[in-house]
């Protein structure tokens, strides 16, 4: 059954952590199920990754997106395990748009490994390590941050990227135009701009190449529709057919995720809990400062899961 007031978001890149899923994974066979199931598909032991590290490895963008993915549909699994209610909506940020798809029916789990341990490849192929970077713009709304994007780029790519929530931007680029850009940032009156730890300048221009070659991947992979709507990050809509589809992950790769913008899209569809699926409390973090008529529940361990069954069967 369909619960008409629930949404299903999953994170991405950024929320892993060394242990995650670890309580989840005492009292549901999923977790390690699911785990195993990708370990398979890549060759390569992604649960004693998580759950041991060493962290750096787990940061490596190769890793941290199939682990990633594991962890959302590994939760998502559970819930359904559980007998929890189908939500009536479902996005992801960034790489966790390919977990919705997944828990949507659109995408094998086991392709989906394949492709995004290929998109992470790509990506970090794309751009040589310390020639990209990406910094959070805190404190100035999203015109100001396009503004000082375009300021500071003199000639470089410098672009917004993810309109995470009023008042939180992370911009990415080559790495003297993000530098320009946070050293200008209190200038321009932003409470803070730090650059963030990761390797990749994800969803922008410098992305457009390996978004080309993602596409000839795409368009060797079976996609079906979703069973449920998934908002995609490009559109902050959902695809018209699977052709469509594919073309929405492809420029995924080199767009801003448009997150404030899908938030107050599931509120308009009368979305009013949504369950945040796999580590950490990231989305709950922004959703909070995005539209607070939607409560969002982390769900990571086992308690989290006890809870927000225990919230849909009353609601």
């Amino acid at each position: 059954m369909t619960h008409t007031t629930l949404a299903f978001l999953f994170p991405g890149q950024g929320s892993q952590a060394l242990g995650m899923l670890g309580d989840l994974a005492r009292t549901e066979p999923q977790v390690q199920q699911t785990f195993a199931e990708a370990s398979a598909v890549l060759g390569r032991d992604l649960w004693q990754l998580a759950a041991a590290g060493p962290a750096a490895a787990l940061d490596q963008t190769e890793n941290t997106q199939p682990v990633m993915l594991s962890a959302g549909v590994a939760v998502w699994r559970c819930w359904q395990a559980r007998g929890g209610p189908m939500p009536a909506a479902m996005a992801g940020h960034s790489l966790g748009e390919y977990t919705a798809l997944v828990a949507a029916g659109a995408l094998d789990f086991a392709d989906a490994v394949k492709l995004v341990a290929e998109r992470a490849r790509l990506m970090q192929a794309a751009v040589p390590a310390g020639e990209g970077a990406m910094a959070a713009m805190l404190g100035l709304d999203e015109d100001a941050v396009i503004s000082l994007c375009a300021a500071q780029a003199q000639g470089e790519v410098l672009e917004a990227v993810n309109f995470n929530a009023p008042g939180q931007v992370v911009v990415a680029g080559q790495r003297g135009a993000v530098e320009r850009a946070v050293a200008a940032a209190k200038g321009a009156g932003a409470k803070r701009a730090v650059v963030l730890p990761v390797s990749v300048p994800s969803h922008c221009a410098l992305m457009r190449d390996a978004a080309e070659q993602l596409g000839t991947r795409l368009a060797e992979t079976t996609l079906r529709m979703p069973a449920v709507p998934v908002l995609h990050n490009v559109t902050v809509t959902v695809a018209t057919d699977v052709h469509d589809l594919r073309g929405l992950l492809v420029r995924q790769l080199y767009s801003p995720v448009r997150w404030v913008e899908t938030i107050r899209a599931l509120a308009g569809m009368g979305i009013s809990v949504a369950v945040e699926a796999g580590p950490g409390k990231v989305l709950a973090g922004l959703g909070k400062r995005i539209d607070g008529s939607i409560t969002t529940l982390p769900v990571f361990d086992s308690a989290g899961l006890d809870q927000a069954l225990e919230a849909m069967n009353h609601a």
